[in-house]
């Protein structure tokens, strides 16, 4: 439990209907009670109850908002210690000196970014792992990615990596008596029953990083850089999956100069759109620098739209970005389909594979159905299970989940060898220590500072 009392506005900056100010603390109620009327006193209301009144300048007993206060005893609240949430209006300043007098209390502080959250961790509310699935759900930017972290936030993969530890913590304690108590009557370590033991937790392991790749694309989102010459429907394309404008679209080539990045979902799937630049060879000194500013972009992208347009023949720029291709996930798009066709399908189905080549018509929003099944294909093996929820996602979870997967093949492969039990220990403790990080068991005071830095203040 912390010892000081913290407060912050927990709601977002601007204008609107209400704004909420959160303290949790051990001088919570106390403090708020100092600058709180109301018919009843604070300090005695029962917790998870609203109260009706006023805040006011102790000094001068002016009122200064008209709120409503709710009251959370220790340890039923978010942070397991005495909370107090003031809903006041919305607007800047009336929040602003509702929080001023707060902070003029004894004992409370402005919290950090993530202070709230860190408190419900360190107070034992919430494991690490449901801690910073809560940063997922405020960031979700689709209803998969929300749905999935929605379900760690409540321990769902938590305790699949606690029942995970448990096996490999049992094989520990058996290892740890055969080699400090030899002369006890205990069933005696053989190589093939830790091999055993090992490959069940290696199994799960193994079950868990394969929604990785998964998890992490619905957390973070395909980045997908739509690429091609100039005026092959590039930014109709974007503007069509975002179904807004936000490219400028015109009959002159080279209208885009920069990158235009849009964050989308598609069917489910969350794509980070980035709207290149053409990409050929120019003597235009700013369109030159989009050109270079487009190749940046398409070295980092994970997902390659590849646009060319099916009423001209292929170009000698289109070939030299064919080869540059090569190795990399692509799905061509033959654009402009409504219109007579000029290009050879031929030397394209030679270099890319029928499933990656989809026929649209942006003008007409047509082929946007074949667009969806095969990036789904491409990325999710061509359907996303609606059932199964408990995809790993956080990059630092399926680190030290392949940590703890290699720890145990060594192990595994230590006792095949014949190699003394005793330096089994070692590997199998790693495995242990590493899942414990993962949940925040084992883990250190400068890790848990930088998570909980990435929050917003007041959450």
């Amino acid at each position: 439990m912390s010892y000081d009392t913290i407060a912050a506005i927990s709601t977002a900056v601007g204008e609107g209907g209400i704004a909420i100010i959160r303290v949790s603390g051990p001088q919570a109620i106390e403090g708020t009670a100092r600058i709180f009327r109301s018919r009843q006193e604070l300090g005695s209301a029962a917790t998870h109850t609203v109260l009706y009144g006023h805040i006011v300048n102790p000094r001068t007993n002016e009122q200064v908002e008209e709120v409503l206060v709710t009251v959370m005893r220790g340890p039923r609240s978010f942070t397991a210690e005495d909370v107090v949430e003031i809903n006041a209006h919305g607007g800047v300043i009336a929040i602003k000196k509702v929080l001023d007098l707060v902070l003029e209390q004894e004992e409370i502080r402005l919290a950090e970014p993530g202070e709230f959250t860190k408190r419900a961790f360190l107070n034992g509310r919430i494991d690490l792992m449901q801690a910073e699935a809560v940063i997922d759900l405020i960031r979700s930017k689709s209803e998969r990615a929300f749905s999935v972290a929605r379900k760690q936030a409540e321990g769902t993969l938590s305790r699949r990596i606690k029942s995970l530890r448990q096996t490999v913590i049992e094989l520990l304690a058996h290892i740890e008596v055969n080699i400090d108590y030899p002369e006890h009557d205990v069933a005696e370590m053989t190589g093939s029953y830790i091999s055993t033991q090992c490959g069940i937790a290696l199994e799960e392991i193994q079950r868990l990083l394969k929604t990785a790749n998964e998890g992490k694309i619905l957390r973070e989102g395909i980045m997908t850089a739509i690429v091609g010459r100039p005026n092959v429907g590039k930014s109709s394309l974007l503007n069509v999956l975002a179904q807004e404008n936000k490219a400028i679209v015109t009959d002159i080539p080279g209208t885009t100069r920069d990158v235009i990045e849009e964050f989308i979902t598609l069917n489910g799937i969350p794509l980070r759109l980035l709207d290149t630049a053409g990409i050929r060879e120019t003597s235009d000194v700013v369109e030159r620098i989009g050109v270079e500013r487009s190749r940046s972009a398409l070295e980092e992208a994970n997902l390659i739209l590849f646009v060319l347009n099916y009423n001209e023949p292929l170009h000698e720029d289109d070939r030299k970005l064919m080869e540059a291709f090569q190795g990399r996930q692509v799905i061509v798009i033959i654009n402009k389909t409504d219109l007579p066709k000029q290009l050879d399908m031929v030397e394209i189905e030679q270099k890319f594979s029928s499933d990656s080549i989809v026929r649209m018509s942006v003008l007409e929003e047509e082929g946007m159905e074949g667009l969806e099944r095969a990036i789904s294909a491409m990325f999710f093996q061509g359907q996303l299970d609606a059932n199964d929820l408990t995809y790993v996602s956080n990059v630092r979870h399926i680190s030290l989940l392949k940590k703890a997967q290699q720890s145990l093949l060594d192990a595994v492969e230590a006792s095949e060898a014949g190699i003394p039990i005793d330096v089994m220990q070692i590997d199998v403790r790693s495995a242990w220590e590493y899942l414990g990080e993962i949940i925040g068991d084992s883990v250190g005071d400068s890790l848990i500072d930088q998570i909980f830095s990435q929050f917003c203040l007041g959450k």
